[in-house]
């Protein structure tokens, strides 16, 4: 019989979020004020985060201890499986054994609640009532709607337009949990109605909805900010992913020559690989690789410098690989991954040798995403299809090397509400988009004046 789910048992659940910081050769540069260009204070941060997080965002231990009620509540579907791929195996021909992390059986559909669960945990016990956010593709709005209905806080979204339109039962979903959501930009923020005022057809970004959450937590003291990705703390809570796998490689005597994970912001992929760069900064022989779209080429176009985290520039000053704050990608149909930057410690790790980055089209996305589907049978998100098209390219190179390797890759969400990208693809609706050199260079001119 065939093995195809790796099962954790439930008692084996991490019960502590792995941190990466201890173990890179140099600390992540501090967050700046771009008033002052001096590192940001608590004190600035707790206008939008509770104090627990800004705990977590500046720790240097090694390990945070899980609070036993976020535990329990991510008891409802972790441990998740590690699953055995051996009908895509079949299907690419190859050598490789394929492996994957299987998110989608999440409430949410995602990854995202690891965090959501935990972020609105800690607002509760701080008095917080409300949460404000935003999300993409729809899978963060709907993991925190999911986790403020669990903890009692009222949650407010502002959904990037054009994932709004394409994906009308995201927002359902994050309504049935009791969220109010309205498209980004929206005439609720002044944020909002300057980029209306501008371009009152402007499809949004992640950087634009930002603004509008954090402009609307920092005008009222009921309420606080959440963010799906990016922050350290974020990618802490996602730890559990790569910590379970390890567990779960260990269960069957293996471990894998290559991890990969999609990006946006990065919690997903800083989830999975974190625990396997923690075993590459200890000399363990694994390829990292972090896959992009070409249509939003922060790791492999983006500069490594101080930028803002939002388009209004309403957050503080961050170094990390970034387009410019004002960049707009083109509405392709991973919502999830049209951000203008990256999360800080993945910029370390790139920085560090410990991961390398891929930028790939959503033609040969959906390609793969649909390869996945008819061997595998689950239909995976175009997010989660940008690391399958890259797992599928690299089995292909093992099977012309004639190499056994093992592939572990992070399926991070499942498409179900993404079909009308589908059949667009399926239409011939869906064009690569490379992104200009000249446009992300104009977008880079407007970077802030701070060294990096």
């Amino acid at each position: 019989m065939l093995h195809r789910k790796i099962l954790l048992p439930e008692d084996q659940m991490p019960t502590q979020w792995l941190n990466l910081i201890p173990y890179l050769k140099k600390p992540p540069a501090p967050y700046l004020d771009p008033m002052t260009g001096q590192p940001v204070s608590p004190e600035q941060m707790g206008v939008i985060f509770p104090r627990a997080l800004l705990e977590q965002e500046m720790s240097t231990e090694p390990w945070i201890d899980i609070p036993e009620p976020v535990l329990d509540f991510l008891s409802l579907w972790r441990p998740s499986p590690l699953m055995r791929a051996y009908n895509l195996e079949k299907a690419l021909g190859t050598p490789a054994k394929i492996y994957y992390k299987n998110e989608s059986l999440s409430p949410a559909g995602s990854h995202k609640p690891n965090t959501a669960v935990a972020q609105a945990y800690y607002n509760k016990m701080e008095g917080v009532t409300r949460m404000t956010t935003e999300t993409g593709a729809g899978q963060w709005g709907s993991a925190l709607a999911l986790a403020c209905n669990h903890f009692g806080l009222e949650c407010m979204i502002y959904m990037v337009r054009v994932s709004y339109e394409q994906k009308p039962y995201r927002k359902s979903m994050m309504h049935v949990w009791g969220a109010e959501v309205v498209p980004s930009p929206s005439p609720r923020t002044q944020a909002g109605r300057a980029i209306l005022e501008k371009d009152p057809d402007c499809p949004g970004s992640l950087g634009i909805a930002i603004s509008e959450a954090v402009e609307d937590a920092a005008l009222r003291e009921d309420t606080k900010y959440g963010l799906g990705s990016v922050l350290n703390h974020v990618l802490l809570h996602q730890t559990v992913i790569g910590l379970e796998a390890k567990k779960q490689f260990e269960m069957i005597g293996g471990y894998p020559d290559i991890v990969i994970g999609c990006v946006g912001g990065g919690s997903n992929f800083a989830g999975t690989a974190f625990p396997f760069c923690v075993d590459k900064s200890h000399g363990r022989d694994v390829r990292i690789i972090a896959v992009e779209p070409t249509a939003c080429p922060t790791m492999t176009k983006g500069q490594l410098t101080y930028d803002f985290g939002d388009t209004a520039k309403m957050t503080p000053l961050i170094r990390m690989h970034t387009l410019g704050h004002d960049f707009i990608p083109p509405s392709i149909h991973a919502g999830g991954l049209r951000y203008h930057g990256v999360a800080p410690l993945i910029s370390c790790a790139i920085e560090e040798g410990l991961i390398e980055a891929q930028a790939v089209g959503q033609t040969a996305v959906f390609e793969a995403g649909i390869q996945f589907a008819r061997s595998e049978g689950s239909v995976p998100a175009p997010e989660a299809a940008h690391a399958i098209r890259a797992v599928i390219d690299e089995a292909l190179k093992a099977k012309e090397e004639g190499k056994e390797k093992t592939i572990f890759f992070n399926y991070c969400g499942h498409g179900h509400f993404d079909m009308a990208s589908y059949d667009r693809y399926f239409a011939g609706g869906l064009e690569d988009y490379e992104y200009p050199a000249e446009k992300v260079a104009e977008s880079l001119a407007h970077l802030p004046k701070v060294g990096g």
